[in-house]
């Protein structure tokens, strides 16, 4: 009877680890353009199992239907402005995208799918960066320091309205100090929680949905006005990720890259010295229990198997930002283009 106990056990252990999914290992990638332009994109978004949303430069935005590859686009203009987008987000109902520069413009989605103007700034240091929502009500859009904090914009009702957060507050901002508009990942939202990660290497972090903030001092290194922080990704709760590093001078890989294991309060820096350096999109494979990453950048592609601890350069093809369709597809933009990426290990 023992005899049959132990083998019994042993055999569920057998099934148990047989069935467990492990995560693929990329070894390559290939590229495969869907949508060309002389524009410059840097803010895309899944709007749902079979759309790609995109707004960009010369006031361009649109979709990609995946499963056909079908490309619509449009011109967004403002009186005789042409605004340039690199921000978007959605809701399960409504598309939201955000200018940058002065005046801010941010439009959403309306009366039979026309966009609609819901929100404008207007200053000298006003330049919008990301945007993201918590639900179907609550979003949020980061912009640069004005008037001595970090530029914040909430909305509690679907984006119908939106409200800027005053500086008596958010924590006193540092001059000069604000968010890269590389990628539109420069936000990230668990739950009820928010990560803003700034110019200087700093991260704001809110636990109520943007109602108190707190700084997070992380080890990015933020010396010059070209370095810190431009992406930011979670996997869940704990574990989240961070890259920089400058663009004027790429091939610079200490101090660009860290992680975090316990939600973001302290952030330890990753495979320092090593490549890749500089890159604008970070974001964890899908399915693979925060091992395999992703980063992008016009320097090209890059891929983690083991949480950042190490890296391989998986293509030259460079684009500005990223996201992941399901484990082993992903779409990214950047100068002039969209493709699809297909890992393949």
């Amino acid at each position: 009877m023992r005899l049959f106990t132990v083998l019994f056990f042993l055999c569920c252990i057998s099934i148990s680890c047989s069935d467990q999914i492990k995560p693929q290992l990329f070894t390559s990638v290939a590229v495969e353009d869907v949508f060309e332009d002389s524009v410059s994109i840097r803010a895309i978004e899944f709007l749902d199992s079979n759309t790609l949303a995109f707004a960009g430069s010369g006031g361009i935005y649109g979709t990609v239907d995946v499963p056909s590859g079908k490309v619509r686009t449009n011109i967004m203009k403002y009186d005789s402005l042409i605004p340039s987008f690199r921000a978007v987000a959605h809701t399960n109902s409504d598309f939201f995208m955000l200018s940058i520069g002065s005046p801010a413009l941010l439009y959403k989605t309306g009366e039979r799918g026309k966009m609609e103007l819901v929100y404008t700034e207007v200053g000298e240091s006003v330049f919008y960066d990301a945007m993201m929502f918590w639900n179907d009500l609550e979003g949020l859009a980061v912009g640069d320091t004005v008037d001595g904090c970090l530029s914040i914009i909430i909305t509690r009702d679907g984006g119908q309205t939106w409200k800027k957060i005053s500086c008596d507050q958010l924590p006193k901002g540092q001059e000069g100090e604000g968010a890269f508009a590389a990628s539109n990942t420069n936000i990230e939202i668990m739950g009820d929680r928010a990560w803003i990660a700034t110019t200087t290497g700093k991260i704001y972090h809110s636990t109520d949905k943007g109602k108190t903030w707190e700084i997070i001092t992380t080890p990015m290194e933020n010396d010059l006005d070209t370095q810190g922080i431009y992406s930011i990704d979670f996997y869940d709760q704990d574990l989240g990720i961070a890259i920089g590093g400058d663009y004027t001078r790429p091939e610079v890989n200490r101090g660009n890259k860290m992680k975090t294991l316990d939600g973001g309060v302290t952030w330890s820096l990753i495979a320092d010295g090593q490549d890749p350096g500089y890159k604008s999109c970070i974001q964890f494979v899908p399915n693979s229990n925060g091992k395999g990453i992703v980063a992008i950048g016009f320097t090209g592609i890059s891929y983690s198997s083991d949480s950042g601890d190490h890296w391989q350069r998986l293509s030259d093809e460079g684009f500005y930002t990223f996201r992941f369709f399901n484990d082993s597809i992903a779409f990214a933009a950047g100068k002039n283009r969209i493709a699809k990426l297909t890992f393949r290990n």
